[in-house]
């Protein structure tokens, strides 16, 4: 027997995908995407199982992060712990994955 999610979702279904265009201004082919991917089963090493874990990645356009995207997660990270309830699904990871890709127009 399937029971439907608080969201009206099927067990197998995905979260609605989301993207806009345009959301910068005078910039040349902006656009946000967003695709949530979580909860899933299992926290991480070293988390605390009672609680939800939430994991941040920030990508640059090209290449390995360093200190600064690091730092970037970090400060994402912690605001999103302070703002998600994190006993409400204990056990389960949440990734946010965040590609940055920036994009200038030289006149």
């Amino acid at each position: 027997m399937e029971i439907d999610r608080l969201d009206g979702r099927t067990p197998n279904q995905l979260r609605p995908l989301a993207c806009t265009r345009n959301v910068l201004n005078r910039a040349h082919g902006s656009a946000s995407w967003c695709q949530v991917y979580g909860p899933k089963a299992g926290t991480k090493k070293n988390e605390n199982p009672e609680k939800a874990c939430i994991e941040v990645i920030w990508k640059p356009k090209t290449g390995q992060g360093g200190k600064t995207e690091w730092e970037y997660e970090m400060i994402l990270k912690r605001t999103l712990q302070s703002i998600y309830i994190l006993t409400l699904n204990p056990n389960t990871t949440t990734s946010v994955i965040i590609q940055v890709q920036w994009s200038y127009n030289a006149k």
